[in-house]
């Protein structure tokens, strides 16, 4: 009886497993720390490119191999590359397909913040994976993160670059 009576005093934090860190109120093991930020660096660097351009790198070894960057903003529309569950040299989920889908869209949403956007500018997104028979935990994934957004989208199965990756997910923004 005492623990359902603490349960129905608690507040569920908005938001998925993990919001507490990506999105307002930055919720620690403190408590919420937002009144202690005027804001947070942009998690990618960028720089002028030609013909107006602005470019968003993450830094890897692939950007200057490849020729390509992290995304690239140009007037009021954003596009971003090919994204993974790729941090540093490690892939982020597992064989978890809704993992790595979050994890892509986290770094998209990084980039996008990096030129000025976010998740509410997208207009477009393309999913490719690996294996068309985990497209619904990916699907799924998906619309938690833009069902409010609604942008086009486009899913198929693709080879991608190294067989830990189940997804690589682009997206194409458009700023008001």
């Amino acid at each position: 009886a005492c623990i359902a009576e603490a349960q129905a005093a608690l507040q569920p934090i908005p938001g998925d497993c993990g919001d507490e860190y990506r999105t307002p109120p930055f919720l620690t093991a403190s408590g919420d720390l937002s009144h202690h930020l005027s804001g947070f660096p942009a998690p990618f660097n960028t720089r002028p490119g030609s013909d107006g351009r602005t470019l968003a790198l993450s830094g890897t070894v692939w950007e200057p191999m490849a020729g390509y960057s992290r995304a690239v903003r140009k007037g009021t529309r954003i596009h971003v590359s090919g994204t993974t569950a790729t941090h540093g040299s490690r892939a982020i989920g597992g064989a978890d397909p809704a993992a790595q889908t979050h994890f892509c869209i986290d770094k998209i949403a990084g980039a996008l913040q990096s030129l000025g956007g976010s998740l509410e500018h997208v207009v477009r997104t393309r999913v490719f994976v690996s294996d068309i028979s985990q497209w619904e935990p990916i699907a799924r994934a998906h619309g938690e993160r833009f069902g409010h957004i609604l942008p086009a989208n486009t899913m198929v199965q693709a080879s991608l670059i190294g067989d830990e990756y189940l997804v690589e997910i682009e997206a194409d923004a458009e700023l008001d």
